[in-house]
């Protein structure tokens, strides 16, 4: 258990969020083409895409005329089994060389029920990645047999072709329980504040970013206190994409009136070497687009994610469970 107490009355209620990590589509032009080929090992049982290069793609430095562009590959319809592989971002270029081989260890009867997308994306480090267009093969009607087909092809990038984003998939779910302790105090008239408990249990069906690697943790922030002491985290847990946290995190000085004003923002990472990564989110209160008289970006709770908060608000005392699905999300910025 750890235990905290957020700073509600700030002098100034900050409503700027900044993008961690997720995708912006439609705002580029595409145009340009890629290089790739693709084939199967029978004796690996693997699928190897050859990812060669691209010219001519979309600058989203439109001053600079270039690009920082990465290629993407899912295997559909079920992105999330086989996880999605990447290439290394190329800086700087319009016309990015990659020379890669992204590898899917799967049997040859399972890949005739798929598609192959291959996406090309433009790296951002602090807004959205942008979209610059993809490339859909039926891999059931692909002639595996015809060694022509092996060779390196020039594809048109094309609009996206879903309605809904790739960015937008499965992020997994979260498992935990919340619960408001007013505090009375008896025979005391002046107002006394309360706590609230988060119990963050586990995560199920975790997205991986890095192969099959996966070591992640759960951060709690209580908006608006964006300060670090404000901040709780769980252990990392590695190995799993359901990792089990059972941890409990207490946050005191809640009045009444701030259970109105404030939202549990509660983020899953991925750890690895010196970064983390965002693997989703969950932000729980009451979504108003307000707090304490100012509006903000981050109170936009789903209807899944207030209800749990308006249980919580009218049983106290009481544990509220809920299974929750992760989102992306814009995080706070972080005040010293």
């Amino acid at each position: 258990m750890s235990k905290s107490v957020p700073a509600f009355l700030q002098d100034e209620v900050s409503g700027s969020v900044m993008s961690i990590y997720s995708g912006d589509f439609g705002n580029l032009e595409i145009k340009g083409n890629i290089q790739f080929a693709v084939d199967y090992v029978d004796s690996l049982k693997e699928l190897h895409i050859f990812v060669a290069q691209c010219k001519d793609l979309a600058a989203a430095d439109v001053k600079k005329q270039r690009s920082d562009p990465y290629v993407k590959t899912y295997l559909l319809p079920d992105k999330g089994k086989m996880g999605k592989k990447k290439t290394l971002v190329v800086k700087k270029t319009l016309n990015p060389v990659y020379n890669e081989i992204l590898r899917y260890k799967i049997e040859k009867q399972i890949l005739r029920t798929q598609k192959l997308n291959l996406s090309v994306w433009h790296r951002d480090s602090f807004k959205r990645n942008s979209f610059l267009g993809e490339v859909e093969l039926d891999l059931g009607t692909w002639d595996w047999d015809n060694k022509q087909n092996t060779q390196l092809k020039w594809y048109p990038l094309k609009r996206k072709t879903a309605p809904v984003a790739l960015e937008a998939e499965n992020r997994g779910e979260m498992k935990l329980a919340l619960q408001y302790v007013p505090e009375p105090l008896p025979g005391k008239k002046l107002p006394t504040t309360g706590e609230v408990h988060i119990w963050v249990k586990e995560c199920i069906d975790l997205p991986l970013l890095r192969g099959s690697h996966l070591n992640s943790f759960v951060k709690c922030t209580i908006l608006p206190d964006t300060s670090r002491k404000s901040r709780q985290k769980t252990r990392a847990v590695g190995k799993t994409t359901d990792p089990v946290f059972n941890h409990t995190m207490v946050y005191d000085g809640f009045r009444p009136e701030d259970l109105t004003e404030a939202c549990v923002e509660l983020t899953v990472w991925d750890h690895y070497k010196l970064t983390n990564q965002l693997l989703g989110g969950l932000r729980i209160g009451f979504g108003t687009g307000k707090s304490y008289g100012t509006e903000v970006d981050w109170m936009d709770s789903t209807s899944e994610e207030v209800a749990l908060w308006e249980k919580m608000v009218k049983s106290p005392n009481t544990w509220i469970e809920a299974t929750l699905p992760l989102r992306m999300l814009l995080i706070a910025k972080i005040s010293k």
